[in-house]
């Protein structure tokens, strides 16, 4: 049997990630991580300018030289970013089993492989290929951005607001269903006055035997 990827969404916070390169590429796989509570190190001679912005505003870790065994020894995730296939390899080479490294030019080699992302908000949707066709992922992205649009940013943080509600108000398990499931018809999505409507929905059903 084809092995195939196991799709997983990752909690980086206060882990330390190592991009190993300083040029575009390791540049997006950067600003990929920022908002994850991770701790990125990134370990390059040089850099580019967004890089050295992030790097001087500390919001990365920069250390100016090149790669060793030694950078990534606190790792839990290292991304191999360099525009050489050579030293991408020797970054792989240098990790433990238990760590896993992503190459960015290398992807049937990889742990694991970085998918393309359309986020509102708390929706996160991600697009992957496999690694057969990035150009591909991201085409199906900009499709369902155009469906998944930023009106949605809002609706899931009011999803969010009344899932929590009803999980600590509604002990009756067929009325707690009910809400939960009334809450997702397009009709809060689109509305102006859903905060109202929900309450609304609220009394009704918790009044109806």
């Amino acid at each position: 049997m084809k092995e195939e990827y196991y799709p997983v969404n990752l909690n980086l916070s206060g882990k330390m990630t190592v991009v190993v390169g300083g040029g575009k590429v390791a540049e997006r796989k950067v600003y990929g991580l920022l908002n994850t509570g991770a701790t990125i190190c990134v370990v390059s001679p040089e850099l580019t300018a967004g890089l050295k912005k992030l790097a001087d505003g500390q919001n990365i870790d920069w250390r100016q030289k090149s790669f060793s065994a030694e950078d990534i020894q606190e790792a839990a995730l290292i991304i191999a970013a360099t525009n050489n296939q050579e030293a991408n390899i020797e970054v792989h080479r240098a990790a433990s089993d238990f760590q896993l490294v992503s190459m960015a030019d290398n992807p049937e080699h990889s742990d694991f492989i970085a998918p393309s992302v359309l986020k509102r908000g708390k929706l996160l949707i991600t697009v992957s290929t496999s690694g057969a066709s990035p150009s591909l992922a991201k085409a199906i992205r900009d499709d369902l951005a155009e469906v998944y649009d930023e009106k949605f940013e809002n609706y899931l943080e009011f999803l969010h607001d009344c899932r929590q509600f009803i999980l600590n108000n509604v002990a009756d398990p067929i009325k707690k269903q009910q809400l939960l499931t009334a809450i997702i018809d397009p009709a809060f999505l689109n509305s102006n006055t859903r905060e109202e409507e929900f309450e609304k929905l609220y009394a009704e059903i918790l009044t109806t035997d």
